[in-house]
């Protein structure tokens, strides 16, 4: 019998060793996305905004990893308010629970790269044009107080859960959210000089490095599987890891369809094919699936991703035609595609609802825009968020900076 009970207990702790392995590893896989959003944004910005987008990248990944560590990880998770607005007002000013309330370190791993990951799409959308110190005093409320909050009405058992909002992996909660207030801060920040013409032409101001661009994308192709697969949460039974097989491979074809079908729009549009809208298009088909990628079938999965891809093309040409400038195309990826995949979800999955999605997409974006729109008029008031327009021409990396990424090239980058 002892020996019976011995052998229950060693199997528990192997599934228990093997889950949380699998759940450290797929929060290493989302961490490596932070380097996939660096690659990308620093590819698609000028030359001589290259080592700003960089330490943008660096910088905002520390203070999400310290703002959730210090009172963002309580909000959203601990000892909460089941189906409330608000979490308990011990939680919202960090006061530690019970060691039994605990979630595992493991958790809080996972969930503060998501956190970093939402911030990241904030950092693209503004680039060229923002003040370094404003964009990082802007990241210290996203991370600890704004992202959370709406993180606990979904997933940390809030009234967004209550009413059946359904949102696998964060196609709302993260990308949406990031989307949210990015476009906040563009609104207020305005355009790059020189992007939109009088007339309101729209003059393409192409990023100075498409390998690395590329490599970012790929990067973050691969991060997913940590994005999509780790929020199955355990790999140790039959079902979870054949549920888990199935999430890779959805994710895989949505970004592989995205890719195809922007290629094939761009095509029949512009007779050509541009590459940073390929890019964008399997990165849509990857927000796109994040919404929901078990219960769709395979195929399915490709067609998400095929919309999504199109999609995105279309909202990247509607924001400038709006003269809403966004470098790398970060609000049309990660707030259309996260939208489209949210109301795609009830198609695959009968516990979700349309109107259940669009309320908690409503409720979502309307709280990231307009408390990003509070704080970043805020520090506008008190700091100025955009640069000068000579501190523009001369490129951030001289004025935040100090140095240059491409010193061969200053004055190259300079006449720029």
């Amino acid at each position: 019998m002892e020996d019976i009970k011995t052998i229950g207990l060693t199997v528990a702790e192997l599934r228990f060793a093997l889950d949380t392995f699998y759940f450290l590893m797929s929060g290493v896989l989302v961490m490596w996305m932070a380097a996939g959003f660096a690659m990308l944004e620093a590819g698609l910005v000028r030359s001589k905004n290259t080592t700003e987008i960089l330490t943008k990248n660096v910088c905002l990944y520390s203070i999400a990893c310290v703002m959730f560590l210090i009172v963002g990880y309580n909000i959203m998770y601990v000892d909460n308010t089941q189906g409330g607005w608000l979490p308990s007002m011990a939680m919202l000013i960090g006061e530690q629970a019970s060691d039994a309330s605990h979630a595992l370190s493991a958790d809080f791993f996972f969930q503060v790269v998501f956190v970093a990951t939402a911030m990241s799409i904030v950092s693209g959308a503004v680039a060229e044009r923002m003040k370094l110190w404003a964009f990082l005093l802007f990241a210290v409320v996203m991370t600890g107080f704004i992202y959370p909050v709406e993180g606990y009405w979904s997933w940390g058992g809030g009234f967004l859960a209550e009413a059946g909002f359904v949102d696998f992996a964060g196609s709302g909660i993260v990308h949406l959210a990031g989307a949210a207030a990015a476009l906040s801060g563009v609104l207020l920040l305005g355009a790059r000089k020189g992007k939109y013409d009088a007339k309101g032409k729209v003059n393409p101001i192409p990023g100075s490095n498409l390998p690395m661009a590329t490599l970012g994308m790929f990067i973050l192709w691969m991060g997913w599987f940590g994005f999509n697969g780790g929020s199955q949460l355990m790999i140790s039974d039959t079902a979870n890891a054949s549920a888990v097989a199935k999430i890779f491979v959805n994710t895989n074809s949505a970004a592989a369809f995205g890719a195809i079908s922007a290629m094939l729009v761009c095509k029949l549009v512009w007779k050509k094919v541009d590459l940073t809208m390929i890019l964008n298009g399997a990165l849509a088909g990857l927000v796109a699936i994040t919404a929901d990628p078990l219960s769709p079938s395979l195929m399915a999965a490709g067609l998400i991703g095929l919309l999504a891809g199109g999609v995105v093309i279309f909202a990247i040409i509607g924001f400038d035609r709006c003269q809403i400038d966004d470098p790398v195309g970060a609000i049309s990826v990660h707030g259309v595609g996260g939208l489209l995949g949210l109301l795609l979800v009830p198609l695959s999955n009968s516990e979700a609802s349309l109107l259940g999605q669009m309320y908690g997409a409503f409720v979502i974006f309307s709280w990231v825009f307009g408390m990003g729109l509070v704080t970043w008029t805020i520090l506008n008031k008190t700091m100025v968020i955009r640069v000068s327009e000579e501190q523009e021409y001369d490129g951030l990396d001289v004025s935040d900076c100090g140095v240059s990424a491409y010193p061969e090239f200053v004055a190259m980058t300079n006449a720029r």
